[in-house]
């Protein structure tokens, strides 16, 4: 291929390269860029930059928590103008939730105004809206005008932003994070400050404890809405040991009498991140669509408080078996995914577990407090210089006077005669004349002694590692006394407990009343049911372009099993089937049944009932009818290859005709029994497949239906008996043209 060669000028920039790999570079930069700053929190502070970026944008505002709060609108410019080149929107946001006290465990920002509530609704618009920040957020930067971390040019490089926070308290675990990069993502559930807090502590005593050893002081995650925590205690370890799990929480609930033997439920905390409102919405829809049939009602009595009130649907109903079925069918139980994705301090991202995390903290932790004590210590030695010269100056004021007072050259002449440095000439000319009495050079030589005194302690601190993670524990005990158990913030919310073992379908059909029903499958999917036996099937009315296809009596206590033509088998609790009135509600919406898929059979389950499944090839088997049961909306595959018969085994002889129009009859015995696979072979094509099966009792006899709807007795069906999987022969005079010993 010949390239040619642009001309000079802008065509220096045209770069001749594959595609692919230009693609490829630029789009792992564009991964790479979100992964690390956006996504991801750094496990030394656990934020976020938009985050870290807000919180300094607000200590450079000095909106520390005892300031006045400022607009919203003024902090987002800020951040925008300063460090974050993104949407206003998207750092609003960010900066609401970090004020909602229902979305973070120890808040950074204390809003003023509207910032949301747990119903959903979103935040007042930010001109409307003031905030400041927290204690806890103050925790965070404390330090940082004090060197203890690096900072970096911002955006535009002019100015600089801290790469990391302080971080006074572990504060990745503490909130949590939650994210979604390019081909990874994060979830951390918050935990409680004071815990952490003491697991740091037991892994500076012992750095060789476990994660086991951990869990006695992390018990588990600590959510700020409460709840109740039913993850068993070995999932939880194998969670916080891998960094990877999840944990489920429940709702908060107890028992309220009502009088004559009535009683209500009242939810007083939901799960994280449950929208109140839409939970309401979700148990009023199970009502309606029949899905729940312990639940009577419900209401919405929150005020400040979370106070939702569950009515049964009549006082025989146990409540705790109410609320279990309302776990199992609701958000009032959800699974929270755990994935402790991280930024470690070089900037890696990686899955941590519970002990990596701390150790990363305290590492971050005593880096910070020797950069803050080496900051100190230039400090005080800076103070120290200054005092020196000042106490040679108290000690030779009469020449340091005159020398001021007749030198043309002071500065250089105080130098000169006493060895200064400039520094200290310049502090000695800029002493007023009020600060050269006694009291003054006492109160010098005692500041130089607590400066040197102090001075020595940091040396020493800094050359002994031990002394430097003392310091650390100390400081981490102090941070306990404020955030700790016993403190009112610090206070655990969410406790444990184990989820009773209660049969919920069992306990649930005890409740469900005993009807006669009919179901109403149609040939394009949409079910209902209607109340008693339906005589006149003409009667019904389906929507345009369709047509009856099962008709099905049952009960409302009944399981409806269907079964397709891949071979699976779903099952449907008729006490959840829609009204008759209308059309009925889409079989998928319920099952996950593919468009292109059939249904072969639609029966009420029978416990201990045997069926004869048989598929297209001519193979079948016979099934315990119990194998067919699953809750599942994928169903439940029991037979491989393509559906098309499904028998109840009510005979001792099995009759099958093929799409050629052979039949062959064979004793049912040579049918294996299995509870799902391909089975055996049932007759021998050369060309087509299995058309269809009957069952009947040799003493009986056999017979079929016509297309009239007339039995035909079919008094020499031994003509046609042989060995199974042979070919059969050509069925009798009169046998229907479609091949079916029944129609359908």
């Amino acid at each position: 291929m010949t390239v040619h060669t642009p001309p000079p000028g802008d065509g220096d920039r045209i770069l001749d390269e594959p595609l692919t790999e230009a693609l490829s570079r630029r789009y792992l930069a564009y991964a790479l860029s979100t992964i690390t700053g956006r996504a991801l929190p750094d496990v030394r502070d656990g934020l976020k930059p938009v985050h870290r970026r807000l919180l300094y944008a607000l200590h450079e505002m000095r909106l520390n928590p005892t300031a006045s709060a400022r607009k919203c609108a003024k902090v987002v410019g800020e951040v925008m103008g300063n460090f974050h080149p993104h949407g206003d929107q998207a750092i609003y946001d960010a900066l609401v939730r970090l004020a909602q006290s229902f979305s973070q465990r120890y808040p950074l920002v204390d809003g003023q105004g509207n910032f949301g509530n747990i119903d959903g609704d979103n935040a007042a618009a930010m001109r409307y809206t003031e905030c400041r920040m927290t204690e806890a957020a103050s925790l965070l930067l404390d330090g940082l005008d004090e060197n203890a971390v690096d900072f970096k040019p911002t955006y535009d490089g002019q100015d600089e932003e801290p790469v990391v926070l302080p971080a006074g308290f572990p504060n990745l675990l503490a909130n949590g994070s939650s994210g979604i990069a390019v081909g990874m993502a994060t979830s951390i559930p918050p935990h409680n400050a004071g815990e952490l807090i003491d697991a740091c502590l037991l892994l500076l005593q012992r750095p060789e404890a476990t994660t086991a050893d951990l869990m006695e002081r992390v018990k588990g995650p600590d959510f700020p809405t409460g709840g109740i925590i039913v993850e068993p205690h070995h999932s939880l370890l194998e969670t916080f040991e891998t960094g990877r799990g999840g944990v489920r929480l429940r709702a908060r609930w107890t028992k309220e009498e009502t009088g004559r033997g009535g009683y209500q439920i009242v939810v007083t905390e939901i799960p994280y991140q449950v929208k109140k409102a839409e939970l309401v919405e979700q148990l009023a829809e199970l009502i309606e669509a029949k899905k729940a049939p312990l639940l009577g009602d419900v209401r919405d009595e929150s005020a400040e408080d979370v106070r939702l009130v569950i009515e049964p649907k009549n006082r025989n109903v146990e409540p705790e078996v109410l609320m279990e079925s309302l776990f199992k069918l609701s958000d009032l139980e959800t699974r929270f995914p755990v994935n402790m994705n991280v930024l470690d301090a070089r900037g890696t991202p990686g899955v941590l577990g519970l002990k990596a995390i701390l150790k990363a903290f305290l590492d971050h932790r005593r880096e910070v407090l020797v950069r803050r004590a080496r900051f100190r210590l230039e400090k005080i030695e800076a103070r120290l210089h200054i005092l020196d010269g000042l106490l040679i100056a108290y000690l030779n004021l009469d020449e340091v006077i005159r020398i001021v007072r007749y030198e043309d050259e002071p500065k250089q002449k105080l130098i000169a005669a006493f060895d200064l440095t400039e520094i200290q000439a310049d502090a000695i000319l800029n002493t007023r004349l009020r600060q050269l009495a006694r009291l003054e050079e006492m109160e010098i030589r005692r500041e130089h002694a607590e400066l040197a005194e102090e001075r020595d302690g940091i040396i020493a601190m800094l050359g002994s590692e031990a002394a430097q993670w003392k310091l650390v524990g100390t400081g981490l005990a102090d941070m306990r006394a404020v955030v700790g158990v016993g403190t009112e913030v610090g206070r655990r919310r969410s406790d444990f407990a184990e989820a009773p073992s209660i049969d919920v379908d069992t306990a649930t059909e005890a409740f469900i009343p005993r009807e006669t029903i009919t179901v109403i499958l149609s040939e394009k999917g949409w079910i209902r049911a209607a109340k008693g036996r339906v005589d006149d099937p003409s009667e019904l009315k389906f929507k345009e372009g369709d047509k009856l296809g099962f008709l099905v009596p049952a009960e409302t206590t009944d399981k409806l099993l269907i079964f397709a033509s891949d071979g699976r088998f779903f099952t449907v609790e008729c006490s959840k089937l829609p009204s008759a009135r209308g059309h009925g509600e889409p079989l998928r919406l319920m099952v996950d049944l593919d468009d292109k898929v059939k249904i072969i059979d639609v029966f009420p389950h029978k416990a201990g009932r045997k069926r004869i499944l048989a598929s297209k090839e001519g193979y079948g088997f016979i099934m315990p009818e119990d194998e067919a049961l699953a809750f599942r909306r994928a169903g439940k595959s029991v037979l491989n290859g393509t559906a098309v018969v499904s028998l109840e085994v009510a005979g001792d002889q099995m009759a099958v005709i093929g799409d050629n129009g052979k039949i062959l009859i064979y004793p049912l015995e040579e049918l294996p029994e299995m509870p799902r696979g391909k089975g055996v072979k049932l007759q021998s094509y050369r060309e087509g497949g299995l058309r269809d099966a009957t069952v009947f009792n040799a003493e009986t006899g056999a017979f079929w239906i016509d297309a009239a709807g007339r039995t035909r007795e079919w008094t020499d069906w031994k003509d046609w008996a042989g060995k199974r999987a042979g070919a059969g022969k050509l069925a009798p005079k009169g046998f229907p043209t479609s091949k079916r010993f029944r129609p359908r």
